[in-house]
């Protein structure tokens, strides 16, 4: 809707650029090596990091580590009951996406030959959806990351922090950090998986009934950075405010 002289608002009184309120809330998981909520807006996931000492068999005997994700909703994250995917017996092929996107993201940003052989598996689990779930995964699951190498004496193997954000065009309008009002009706929608150096692991764009230009596709990266930038502060403050060790 149109506010005071045509500056675009949105549903929730936000401007096109500004991110949806963000916080993060360390160790909600007593058993966790470390966990982060995080919301954003009303996504909430719950993200929590296991360190193992073991590794996959493909790196058996190769001295390094590795980095991985799992992601799920939970029923009643979502206005319908989402089924669990355990009673359908495998994951779904979006599940599955999302994991392997976050297992890639998180990678970046780690030099797995320092872990020693040691498994970092980050449980990503959606409380609630309002759009934006893997990006929110992405960001909270680097900060739940992060502090657990940290009590574990190896944070020498972070290399960066990377966070994710959504951004998309509707009405023709670039937005930043869209929800689920404003992600289902997108003529474009980006997710952009990005690093605090300014370098991205993955940019994953697509048209809905209209394709994009290049100006409309730098506009859009260029407003996802603006909020990369604001996640990456709101990470070093949750991850500075950590206790180290428990």
């Amino acid at each position: 809707m149109s506010i005071g002289g045509g500056a675009r608002f949105r549903a929730d009184g936000r401007t096109p650029g500004q991110l949806r309120p963000v916080s993060m809330t360390l160790d909600v998981q007593k058993w966790a090596a470390a966990s982060c909520l995080i919301r954003m807006g009303d996504t909430h996931v719950l993200c929590a990091a296991t360190v193992e000492d073991r590794i996959p068999p493909f790196l058996r005997g190769k001295g390094t580590g590795w980095v991985t994700g799992e992601y799920s909703m939970l029923p009643a994250s979502t206005s319908e009951r989402t089924q669990r995917e355990s009673v359908k017996g495998r994951p779904g092929g979006r599940t599955h996406e999302i994991q392997r996107l976050i297992g890639r993201a998180l990678r970046g940003v780690v030099d797995t030959s320092l872990l020693g052989e040691r498994t970092v598996t980050i449980d990503c689990d959606v409380l609630q959806a309002d759009g934006g779930t893997r990006t929110a995964s992405i960001t909270g699951g680097y900060v739940a990351l992060a502090v657990a190498l940290h009590r574990r004496g190896l944070e020498r193997a972070l290399t960066g922090r990377i966070a994710a954000i959504s951004v998309g065009l509707v009405e023709a309008t670039p937005l930043l950090d869209l929800d689920y009002s404003e992600d289902s009706r997108a003529e474009v929608d980006f997710n952009v998986v990005g690093t605090d150096a300014g370098t991205y692991v993955e940019l994953q764009g697509t048209a809905e009934g209209k394709a994009f230009d290049r100006s409309q596709m730098d506009k859009l990266l260029t407003l996802a950075d603006a909020g990369l930038q604001r996640l990456f502060e709101a990470q070093a403050t949750a991850v500075q405010g950590a206790p180290i060790r428990r």
